[in-house]
């Protein structure tokens, strides 16, 4: 998951020492926001009990977050965007940040239309976001909209030309409209990049079973079962080796 649990923004604001009940807040969010990941039901009861006692936007940023990690996808996206709506006009980074977690929670929920708004409600906030980029780019791709997807990822890799991340997305984005050439030369310099990266060798198997490349498309997929059997894209490498007619118990 690219989405980032730990969120400590804005809490300490005095300009020389901070004041004790920001501080104790401070430490109640992180420890929160630390719950939610090992006992996300411990912590969203924990954030309800903080809410009652003036926790703030912190506790029901948390008890989203604990949301998410339950699987309620799409309660946590809800909850996000309000809370967003709430901090906006005193703390534009936060907002940011609590956007793009609930476009990711959108994500998860596969409602993409609400995650492509929220993305771009955060994007509104800042646009040369490069995670934001990517992420609009990944639900834009899932809702087939492939060259509005390449637009976010050609500013993406302006803004980070050495991520072999958004090579491969975008070389998988080209493939889908039939611009084989430019998906081979973006796989080209992501595994240059990054040899062993689990998609990058996915997608240029595809590219190379494309070609008619059998030999290449089969070593590319057994290397991804290789390096990381237990792994999503070893399930798609075995999906596609069985119609090579190579079975992989």
């Amino acid at each position: 998951m690219r989405f980032p649990f730990l969120l400590f923004l804005g809490l300490v604001v005095a300009p020389a020492a901070p004041r004790a009940d920001a501080v104790d807040k401070q430490h109640t969010y992180e420890a929160c926001m630390k719950l939610a990941e090992e006992s996300p039901d411990e912590a969203f009861e924990a954030a309800l009990t903080w809410q009652t006692r003036n926790g703030g936007w912190a506790a029901e940023h948390c008890a989203a977050v604990a949301l998410i990690a339950l699987g309620h996808h799409g309660e946590a996206a809800l909850r996000l965007e309000a809370l967003a709506g709430k901090v906006e006009s005193k703390q534009a980074r936060l907002a940011t940040e609590i956007l793009a977690q609930a476009g990711q929670a959108w994500q998860q929920a596969g409602k993409i239309v609400r995650a492509v708004a929220a993305q771009s409600a955060a994007l509104e906030l800042d646009p040369q976001n490069v995670e934001l980029l990517i992420d609009r780019g990944i639900s834009l791709a899932a809702a087939r909209n492939y060259w509005e997807a390449i637009d976010d990822l050609n500013q993406a890799a302006d803004l980070d030309p050495a991520r072999a991340e958004i090579l491969i997305l975008r070389a998988s984005a080209y493939r889908m409209v039939d611009g084989i050439d430019l998906a081979r030369e973006d796989i080209g310099r992501a595994m240059a990049l990054e040899p062993r990266n689990l998609e990058g060798l996915l997608e240029r198997g595809i590219l190379r079973r494309l070609n008619g490349d059998d030999a290449g498309a089969r070593e590319d997929w057994l290397k991804i079962v290789t390096l990381a059997p237990a792994s999503p894209a070893a399930n798609t490498a075995r999906a596609n080796l069985e119609k090579l007619d190579v079975k992989i118990e």
